[in-house]
């Protein structure tokens, strides 16, 4: 029974998680949200810091900073008041002073650094890469920084170039069940993967549908204990989500996909060197959707993660 609860709780939890980031402009009041996860309002508070592991009030502030700030890095032309606005500040002053304390810097500031800190990234990738290729050379352990969308064993990289065959396509919409991972990205990842949303999807006779991974936060910004991640699965419409699953609606629009195939322990450099390094030649933005890892069927306990593949899709709209 203890196990049921819990589930029920995280259902619901990830349920307000869900309706904050679609309402970010709005007022999120303490009500409104208790009422979301069908918790009384004098309970939901003390529940959501429990199960969080910060107050509601926190939680709001740092998403709200943490949209803004991807806005402001892949948005370069979007006033930063109209940004503002779009997570809930209501003047610009408020934003820049609390940003300011967020990030150590103006969101000016933060805008123009932007190429540089893009830049640094992907010298770093190549110099891992150039590492990966010298025997004399320590190999690196895979981490946090290094983490992209899929999950990543542990060891050491193998020596692999990244390619890129970027192709612009219309997406169909798409009716997901998703489990929900909050924590590192990394090896975590694929921990979850295998041990937890495999045996769920064989379970409900779903290991043979087209799956998808999907991560809502950037390991650079947000701290590594509040990443948020989806492992999803196609569903029909009559399909009925029980415990800890949620239902979704993947949008559809036009993606740029990339297909990636190799070492999973390589995906996250991939997926750096893909939206800091082809996506501002590329004459597209950003569209604000989520990005996501496509899988033709649900990876299971048995997939090698020397022979991976997945199509990496970013939604994008023209400059």
């Amino acid at each position: 029974m203890a196990n049921a609860h819990l589930v029920e709780y995280s259902c619901r939890m990830n349920r307000v998680l869900d309706h904050i980031d679609r309402h970010l402009d709005a007022p999120l009041d303490l009500a409104t949200l208790a009422d979301v996860a069908h918790f009384s309002p004098f309970h939901f508070h003390r529940i959501f810091q429990a199960w969080l592991g910060e107050t509601l009030g926190d939680y709001l502030r740092r998403r709200r900073l943490e949209v803004a700030a991807a806005t402001l890095a892949i948005h370069p032309d979007e006033p930063v008041l109209n940004i503002a606005l779009a997570v809930g500040f209501g003047s610009g002053e408020a934003f820049a002073r609390a940003f300011k304390t967020r990030f150590g810097v103006t969101p000016s500031e933060w805008r123009r650094q932007t190429p540089a800190r893009w830049q640094s990234q992907l010298d770093a990738i190549r110099e891992r890469q150039a590492q990966n290729r010298n025997p004399d050379q320590a190999q690196r352990n895979v981490d946090q920084a290094g983490a992209g969308m899929a999950g990543h064993d542990e060891g050491s990289l193998p020596d692999t170039e990244i390619t890129m065959n970027v192709t612009i396509q219309t997406l169909p919409p798409a009716r997901i069940a998703y489990l929900r991972h909050i924590g590192p990205y990394g090896p975590a990842l694929g921990q979850f993967w295998r041990g937890h949303f495999a045996p769920w999807a064989r379970t409900h006779g779903l290991s043979g549908q087209t799956s998808y991974g999907i991560a809502y936060d950037d390991p650079s910004v947000t701290p590594a204990d509040k990443c948020r991640y989806d492992a999803a699965v196609e569903v029909p419409a009559d399909f009925v989500a029980t415990g800890e699953a949620g239902i979704a609606e993947l949008p559809g629009g036009r993606y740029a996909v990339a297909r990636f195939k190799g070492d999973v322990r390589t995906i996250g450099d991939a997926w750096m060197t893909l939206t800091r390094d082809w996506l501002p030649s590329s004459g597209y933005q950003f569209d604000n959707k989520p990005c996501f890892e496509r899988y033709d069927s649900a990876p299971d306990e048995d997939t090698s993660r020397e022979d991976f593949s997945c199509d990496r899709c970013i939604p994008v709209r023209p400059l």
